[in-house]
């Protein structure tokens, strides 16, 4: 690590400790040319990922994207947004754990769905209405008629 005050290249860490839950860190270092002390966040660097739309278009993943679709389906649920954000983790998580760097948008979608599921049923069938894209009352029912057989 470079000194910010010298540009030396050689320091000792004084102090290491989680911030963010655990998903970065935060390091006290201490030059040893200059003595001065600086701070440093390590947080692990993640590929960019790209989602392949249904069209066959690509974009780049975005959290806040899919945060958004999954509040508009728990909207005046009992879902709390640590939930939300526990979810899109888990999500994140299977997606990064399969080292793909691209993923198809319905690979996603089924892994909210899954998610959901768990979480809320109202939830689920708002999401896949959406997602699915139900045609009609039938193809709705057909799903709730899922549900209910696995309860």
């Amino acid at each position: 690590m470079k000194c910010p005050y010298c540009s030396n290249l050689e320091d000792r860490v004084l102090d290491s400790r989680p911030t963010d839950e655990g998903t970065t860190v935060r390091r006290r270092r201490e030059c040893l040319n200059c003595k001065k002390r600086f701070t440093t966040y390590e947080k692990v660097e993640y590929m960019p990922l790209i989602v392949i739309k249904k069209d066959k278009s690509r974009q780049a993943y975005d959290r806040e994207k899919l945060l958004n679709g999954v509040l508009r389906a728990c909207e005046k649920r009992p879902v709390s947004i640590h939930q939300l954000e526990e979810i899109i983790d888990n999500v994140e998580a299977k997606i990064h754990n399969t080292f793909q760097r691209e993923i198809r948008s319905t690979v996603i979608g089924e892994l909210v769905l899954e998610e959901l599921r768990k979480l809320d049923e109202v939830a689920y069938v708002r999401f896949a209405s959406v997602y699915r894209q139900f045609k009609d009352i039938d193809t709705f029912m057909a799903e709730l008629q899922k549900i209910i057989k696995e309860k």
